[in-house]
């Protein structure tokens, strides 16, 4: 089996354990009560390949101790067992994750006639440049996380005088180009490409691995807006008067990208202290006087307030993990965010007044009854308030919660501590986004109407919005057809969900990899700061970490079970601990001792199942 082959149903990742003459193959990862749609059934009981002496799995030469993906034939076949392939070592980080994608029902990789249409594709639209607009002289640029490899957007600007010129310094007026790759021009709908690409419908990225929604000929390739290679695009090209949209126009084009810039170098040249070079210098300073505008006008209007953060995983060149950051959002991230909204907003709003039908980004506004619960639960951390009215609508529920993130925003910039925990319980009194050919708003970004625009590369909803767009056009594409668009949207939310699960599963796993590592060169008795991040009545979570609190977000997470807390107390007896009904405070039935959401707290590590990306943790003696 190649590793471009996906695995057949009835297949399982198990390391080869030797057991008397017999090798045999144990399961790696514990059964699943709800597994992905794709992932195969299977017995999770230990399977035997034959004796020890032979040292093969089907033809795939194994030795106790590999971790491989094997298959179990039907009952009562002759097949019996086979090695399917390799993966590496259980002890590697690299290899399991890509056992737990595996794990996961994922294919990794694409049958070889999708890849040959890929790369016939990729050639087909390089030579029919079409009707586009040639913006190949206009300086562009991209900006993504170091690590990317795939380029959906990419970005121009320039400053505007009052007369409609182009003017020399930044001003309230400024021209902005956001060009997207033109996925749609090389997969057709309804081909074979498309077909996988809606099956798959997301991209699912994990720590040193990446599972496309496009072959590598089209993700990484022919639709990722390489620097110094001409690329076709659709750009949305919009004059904003500071935060206004005062025109949009929508195209297809052929761009150059100047340079592949990174958020870390972006925020040192905001900082001044690397320089910015020509051509894409002066673009970037009318890019960066844009974006602030809109994030201003955008708090303003009362849109939520949360800070995210999102791991960064280093691995040597035997695939262990080196390293693990926080990677806080900076100017340079909120840059990009703010002009990626701005032309989604601008191009469901086109959808919307045409009538094309399409896939909205919906975020339905929160139910009173869980604004009023969060204003309990900060109220219980003396986190101050807004005062809610007697009977609340969804409408002041939506203006309420906003306000409320801002309170929660600035209480965290005074304390030093709690983001993560406080801004976990404003998340969690939202409802979920979805796709929807139904268009209710996004109340998050307080925008009555919203898409996916910004990403084809790697979300199948942002093809069809763009198929949507180049139909009202009238650029050669049909429009997606209504009645199949509900049923999409419940599937592409679907695989949304699921991939976020995988996705933070193997971040779990490569963190627990990393913390080994630590304990390992730095001691298993160490203590660790923390921060209390949630509670249940069986304990705390807890974020941790072994560097100083101004050096960045904490890395490590782990559980805190009540059973190892003891009563602060002369005898130090067990202390028994209740949950209050905010779920916010654990609270000692003794003493009154409490363990309150966002409080700081030291502990040591107890143990570490990095297979299931658990940490049990204990208090610091």
């Amino acid at each position: 089996m190649s590793a471009t082959t996906p695995a057949p149903a009835g297949s399982l990742v198990a390391v080869i354990e030797r057991r008397g003459r017999f090798l045999t193959a144990e399961p790696l990862f514990p059964p699943r009560e709800a597994a992905a749609p794709r992932s195969p059934r299977r017995n999770d009981a230990r399977l035997t390949l034959g004796p020890a002496r032979s040292g093969r799995g089907g033809r795939v030469e194994v030795s106790a101790g590999d971790l491989v993906l094997v298959h179990s034939a039907a009952r009562g076949s002759k097949a019996g067992v086979r090695v399917l392939r390799l993966l590496g070592r259980p002890d590697v980080a690299r290899d399991v994750i890509e056992g737990l994608l595996l794990d996961r029902g994922l294919s990794r990789g694409f049958d070889p006639s999708l890849e040959r249409e890929a790369r016939a594709a990729g050639e087909r639209v390089a030579r029919s440049a079409g009707d586009r607009r040639d913006l190949r002289e206009l300086p562009t640029f991209t900006i993504d996380p170091a690590s990317a490899r795939d380029f959906d957007d990419a970005i121009s600007a320039e400053p505007i005088d009052h007369n409609g010129a182009t003017g020399a310094d930044p001003s309230d007026r400024i021209r902005v180009w956001v060009h997207i790759a033109d996925v749609a021009a090389h997969v057709p709908e309804g081909s074979p490409l498309d077909r996988e690409a809606r099956r798959r419908s997301s991209s699912v990225y994990a720590p040193g691995a990446v599972e496309p929604m496009l072959p590598h000929a089209l993700s990484s390739d022919a639709c990722s807006l390489l620097p110094g290679v001409e690329r076709p695009a659709v750009t949305v090209e919009m004059e904003l008067h500071g935060p206004v949209l005062a025109r949009a126009a929508f195209y297809r084009s052929v761009i150059c990208s100047n340079a592949r810039l990174d958020y870390e170098r972006v925020d040192r040249i905001f900082a001044g202290s690397e320089p910015a070079a020509a051509p894409w210098g002066t673009p970037l300073a009318a890019a960066r006087h844009a974006a602030a505008a809109l994030q201003r006008a955008r708090e303003q209007s009362g849109a939520l307030v949360v800070e995210s953060e999102e791991p960064e995983f280093e691995f040597d060149e035997r695939g262990h993990v080196i390293d693990v950051l926080g990677r806080a959002q900076t100017e340079s991230h909120r840059l990009i965010e703010h002009l990626m909204i701005a032309a989604n907003e601008a191009v469901a709003d086109l959808l919307e007044r045409r009538g094309v039908p399409c896939l909205y980004r919906v975020h339905e506004r929160p139910e009173p009854a869980r604004v009023e619960r969060l204003a309990d639960q900060l109220a219980t951390l003396e986190v101050p308030t807004p005062a809610l009215p007697e009977n609340m609508s969804s409408t002041q529920a939506t203006e309420l919660l906003g306000e409320m993130s801002r309170r929660v925003d600035a209480h965290v910039t005074r304390s030093g501590h709690g983001r993560r925990a406080l801004s976990s319980l404003v998340l969690r009194s939202l409802k979920q986004a979805y796709y929807s050919p139904k268009n209710l708003g996004h109340a998050g970004l307080r925008s009555a109407s919203y898409c996916h625009f910004t990403s084809p590369i790697r979300r199948y909803p942002d093809i069809v919005c763009h198929r949507a767009l180049l139909s009202a056009l009238g650029a050669g594409e049909a429009a997606p057809r209504a009645g199949e668009l509900v049923e999409l949207g419940v599937w592409t939310s679907e695989r949304e969900r699921e991939a976020m699960i995988i996705e933070r599963d193997a971040d779990d796993v490569a963190r627990c990899f990393a913390l080994e590592r630590l304990l390992y060169e730095q001691g298993h008795d160490r203590p660790f700061a923390g921060e209390i991040t949630g509670l249940i009545s069986a304990g705390a979570f807890i974020a941790f970490d072994a560097r100083a609190a101004e050096e960045g977000s904490p890395r490590f997470e782990g559980m805190l079970p009540v059973r190892m807390l003891r009563a602060p107390a002369r005898d130090g007896g067990r202390e028994w601990w209740e949950l209050n009904e905010q779920g916010t405070i654990l609270q000692g039935e003794r003493t009154g001792a409490a363990m309150r959401l966002g409080e700081e707290i030291e502990v040591r590590v107890a143990r570490v199942d990095s297979i299931r990306g658990r940490v049990d943790l204990a208090p610091a003696p």
